[in-house]
């Protein structure tokens, strides 16, 4: 065989193995993008599901409220399960759609930053927020609950008229509750846990996603 031969032959596989290589490139990096869009799918479910409990304790709230628009204390309980309801379905609807933002087909710096962006609203903003709310929105879903099941018996039954104690006594129960939310937080940040604290805002999708990325990057990188 000539030199040009060997050359050419070499050459050939030199192509033939960057052919390989590319190859198997692409398929590592399908099969981790795979499991990205997989790995968030049962955070989807979990929004979409939010959205629609969202939407019922909207629907709930405006419905006792103006049913009973001559009771100001009623038409503040109702206002208030409304407005929880309503902050359930925003919050899963900005999920959504940063959710819906991310192409696959971009760049994996691109994606990253797509799903950098869902946990900073997760861990930021969702996150902190629904933990207070969730200390306190309990008390008017509650008593919400309790008048209507009173209405079947008595029409003029008033839970707050009959039973004046029982809404401090709840409002001290959603107080305590919310200062434990807080000690935790703090306590969690003081001794290095704010990691995981946001890890656990975030949710184990975003994470098993951000790991898959990171296992593309690397790849790319060797």
């Amino acid at each position: 065989m000539e030199l040009e031969e060997m050359k050419a032959a070499w050459q050939d596989l030199n192509q033939q193995l960057a052919r390989q290589q590319a190859l198997n490139t692409r398929l590592f990096v399908e099969s981790r993008l795979d499991k990205v869009l997989h790995g968030l799918r049962p955070l989807v479910v979990g929004q979409w599901l939010q959205f629609a409990f969202g939407v019922v304790f909207m629907l709930w709230g405006m419905a006792f409220w103006v049913a009973r628009t001559d009771v100001l204390h009623w038409v503040v309980v109702g206002i208030l399960v409304q407005l929880f309801g309503m902050s359930m379905l925003l919050a899963a609807a900005r999920n959504l759609h940063l959710i819906q933002q991310i192409d696959y087909a971009a760049p994996i710096v691109d994606i990253q930053q797509r799903l950098a962006a869902l946990r900073a609203w997760r861990v930021k903003f969702e996150g902190p927020i629904f933990a207070v709310i969730g200390s306190l929105a309990w008390i008017p879903v509650v008593l919400m609950n309790i008048q209507e099941s009173a209405d079947h018996a008595s029409e003029t039954f008033d839970l707050l008229r009959e039973a004046p104690w029982l809404l401090p006594n709840l409002v001290l129960c959603g107080g305590v509750s919310l200062v434990l939310v807080l000690i935790v937080y703090w306590i969690a940040r003081r001794i290095g846990y704010r990691r995981w604290l946001e890890n656990n805002f975030a949710g184990k999708s975003v994470q098993r996603a951000e790991a898959m990325l990171e296992q593309v990057a690397q790849f790319r990188q060797e």
